[in-house]
């Protein structure tokens, strides 16, 4: 919300400061967002003479000016503008001024050959308004030297407030002026609302078809006026603030909707078809607006409507089939009042964005509505009125709803609830200031003011009362020591959450932050196959086309990202999220995931050889995975790892961890056709791990074992064993492992080898075991007794044999 001091001082009297009001803005919950003072910055312009103006030798569109300013005559500037000529006054910009429309700094230039000192000005170019084709001419009773800012009006400072949604009462400047005076920077000046004498009979009718979203409508007709520009002092204001000015009697709307929060319509009455209907659309109308597009409206809308159809969108935007031009001079002035709700549902509907809308899906005053109806006939009369105008009586139709509500109220509340004693003569005092009604002491029956439809109760008027007092007035307290840490907040889930961020991010891997959005066709690929339940999860409103189905992996996200960062140069990337996918619309379809990705190599190119810098495989995904389910307390170290991964993992080079049929995670590549369908031509691995799955901790708190190192020094020994092709290595590694669990603390494979020597179909597999003694040295005898342990039970559960 944007004003200049001089308009709201038209409604606050006040001797306060400049930097005082901002602060008391701020102090109040109208959060000050800036304030500018526009004659700083346009300082350097000032009005200069053109004294001469001859053509440029060697460019038909421009001219050589010689320009006289206060600093110096007979400058040499070349100018393109085709007002420019002999005998004007404009605005100069000087050689090293700062040209804010065309963000650039003047400099001493040579032009097609010609050397140009400084530049005459453009509206465009000083962000005055669009105005581009010619420079700035001012009046000439302007003496050269005269600052641009003060011919424009830009010598008046511009503040802006950050509104919260629900003061749309403060939309208006004189609901800010209200504030400020209840905050005892001055008096709230009295609206002048004189009610119109001499008035004629309406030549039309208004009607309401729908109460509900529109219980009051107010018209009048004004006759034989005038319509074209707005005066000057008028047009500052609303450039200040950022509107453009257009004629007469929309600038007179604008004006009405800024000062008061009160949005108006004007209609062309010769342009109307017959009476005016409020109604509401069955869906498929069409509308040509104001902003000039045309809408295809929703089923419901607010509708205004003649004996053509439909001439405007109520609350929103107006139909350019009524609308005012320049010589328009008959007018029906509407003011109306308008449900939010139902404003707020068409305008997201049709995503139109008017400053209407924006007040009355906020709420505006429904009192308000007669005096806004006599504030803005005035001042169509006063600025566009001629011998012969006419003005009609108010045409009504409907009744003001029923906003007024009251609530008990003890002003022992205040201490009790906000910590702070304010005396009650003093709270009174406040609230009266702010408009509300007041009856009795204690407790009191107070009823808000009709521009306040936020208060809904005794704790809201005690937000009011300690926002004008001062929050820096609540006295400080000591907290006591036993409620100084609250008790954590953190569940299970968020604990496995975070202890896999750690793991992940301690392997090198990057956390990205994305959509929870996903292709149809990405969903189909990851997992989201059937069409009802895909239908199911599609988003209605979508933010955009490529992104309308709730995600049911992570994974494409991530893969999009590391195709993103190859584009820019950075193929090797390892990146993991943790969030939430969708399998269904029910609570228990929501899974929490912690996923990632490896992409190219494991590392950059190295002298070293090339196991420094290899292509990542499943097994980087797999030790990626097995690490976050360490983190999180999962017993992953010896969980069963099977083959069903999902299919959009390559079949022969991925797996399942899984703990029975509970499944803990997925590892493994991409399938290459699905890469190849996103265009990705480097390796890619990545896994999922099911955080709702890990089993909850069989031990309770955080403690862990004594760590027990071994005396003894551990020994190895090597076999090889031929097997069966289909044989797992898993199987062998758990065979070799549980011939002694005390004993035996590790086995690894370290070859597989198939070819000459080796029988079709069979492989030969070397494994390390590594033997921990725990109380004495083993002897060759107890050795061997060991390895035949370990031979016989590889042999009897794979059904192979040692290798000779």
């Amino acid at each position: 919300m944007k004003f200049t001091l001089s308009w709201l001082k038209d409604y606050l009297e006040t001797n306060a400061s400049l930097d005082h009001i901002c602060e008391t803005l701020t102090n109040i919950g109208l959060e000050l967002e800036s304030c500018e003072d526009p004659a700083a910055q346009y300082a350097p312009f000032t009005v200069a003479y053109v004294s001469d103006a001859q053509p440029h030798p060697d460019a038909d569109k421009l001219q050589v000016l010689t320009v006289d300013t206060a600093a110096a005559k007979g400058l040499q500037v070349v100018c393109g503008a085709p007002n420019a000529r002999k005998g004007m006054k404009g605005i100069f910009a000087p050689e090293g001024t700062y040209i804010p429309g065309l963000d650039v700094t003047l400099k001493k230039a040579k032009i097609r050959g010609v050397e140009s000192n400084g530049m005459m000005v453009s509206e465009k170019e000083m962000c005055l308004s669009d105005e581009h084709k010619g420079i700035i001419e001012v009046d000439s009773k302007y003496e050269i030297g005269t600052p641009m800012a003060e011919i424009f009006g830009l010598n008046d400072p511009i503040i802006e407030i950050g509104l919260t949604p629900n003061r749309a009462d403060c939309a208006g400047i004189y609901g800010i002026a209200r504030d400020l005076a209840a905050a005892g920077l001055g008096t709230l000046k009295t609206l002048p609302v004189k009610p119109q004498t001499k008035e004629i009979a309406p030549s039309i009718k208004i009607s309401i078809n729908d109460t509900e979203g529109c219980p009051l409508f107010l018209g009048r007709e004004i006759k034989n006026i005038k319509n074209g520009p707005s005066p000057e002092w008028l047009q500052k204001r609303l450039k200040a603030v950022g509107l453009r000015p257009i004629s007469a009697l929309v600038d007179i709307t604008n004006y009405i909707n800024q000062s008061f929060a009160r949005p108006l319509h004007v209609y062309d009455a010769a342009k109307l078809k017959g009476n005016i209907t409020v109604g509401t659309s069955k869906g498929g109308e069409q509308l040509e607006a104001l902003n000039d597009k045309t809408y295809t409206l929703t089923e419901g809308a607010i509708t205004i409507n003649d004996d053509s159809g439909v001439i405007g969108l109520a609350g929103i935007v107006g139909g350019t089939s009524t609308g005012c031009e320049a010589d328009a001079t008959s007018i029906v002035l509407e003011c109306a009042y308008f449900t939010p709700q139902r404003i707020a549902r068409s305008g997201r509907d049709l995503g139109i964005i008017s400053d209407a809308r924006y007040r009355f899906e906020r709420g505006i005053d429904p009192e308000f509505t007669y005096d806004g109806m006599e504030l803005a006939a005035q001042m169509i009369l006063d600025l566009c009125s001629t011998a012969d105008t006419q003005i009609s009586t108010v045409i009504k139709a409907g009744n003001t709803p029923d906003w007024k509500r009251s609530y008990d109220y003890s002003p022992d509340l205040m201490k009790t609830l906000i910590g702070l004693d304010v005396p009650v003569s003093e709270q009174k005092d406040i609230l009266t200031k702010l408009g509300f009604d007041i009856k009795g002491d204690n407790p009191m029956t107070i009823t808000p003011p009709s521009w306040r439809g936020d208060i809904l109760g005794a704790a809201d008027i005690t937000e009011e009362i300690v926002r004008i007092k001062g929050l820096d007035a609540i006295p400080s307290i000591s907290v006591k020591p036993e409620s100084a840490v609250p008790h954590s907040a953190e569940t299970p889930l968020l604990t496995r959450m975070r202890q896999a961020r750690i793991a992940l991010a301690a392997r090198g891997m990057n956390e990205c932050v994305t959509w929870s959005f996903l292709s149809d066709k990405a969903a189909q690929n990851f997992g989201l196959n059937d069409n009802a339940k895909r239908k199911s999860l599609t988003v209605v409103n979508a933010i955009s086309s490529e992104i309308d189905v709730m995600r049911s992996s992570i994974l494409p996200n991530l893969i999009d990202a590391a195709a993103r960062n190859a584009a820019m140069g950075n193929i090797n990337t390892a990146l993991c999220e943790i969030g939430p996918v969708f399998n269904g619309v029910k609570p228990e379809d929501q899974l929490t995931i912690a996923a990632g990705i490896r992409a190219g190599n494991t590392g950059d190119r190295h002298w070293s050889g090339k196991d420094a810098n290899r292509p990542v495989d499943a097994f980087d995904a797999k030790a990626d995975a097995l690490a976050a389910l360490e983190a999180v307390g999962a017993p992953a170290a010896n969980a069963p790892i099977s083959r069903d991964a999902p299919e959009y993992f390559h079949p022969g080079r991925s797996g399942a961890i899984r703990l029975g049929k509970n499944v803990l995670a997925y590892f493994g590549e991409i399938h290459p056709a699905i890469l190849a369908d996103m265009d990705i031509k480097t390796p890619l691995v990545g896994f999922e791990i099911i955080l709702d799955n890990i089993p909850a901790a069989r031990k309770k708190g955080t403690g862990k074992p004594y760590l027990t190192l071994g005396t003894l020094q551990p020994l190895t020994r090597d076999f090889a064993f031929l097997v069966k092709e289909n044989v797992e290595a898993d199987t062998i590694i758990k065979a070799a492992l549980s011939a002694d669990k005390k004993l035996i603390t590790n086995a690894s494979i370290f070859d597989v080898y198939q070819g000459k020597g080796v029988e079709d179909g069979h492989k030969s597999i070397a494994l390390s075991v590594t033997i921990q003694p725990r109380e004495a040295t083993l002897t060759d005898t107890e050795i061997d007794i060991l390895m035949k342990a370990v031979i016989d039970a590889v042999t009897s559960k794979t059904g192979g044999s040692l290798r000779s």
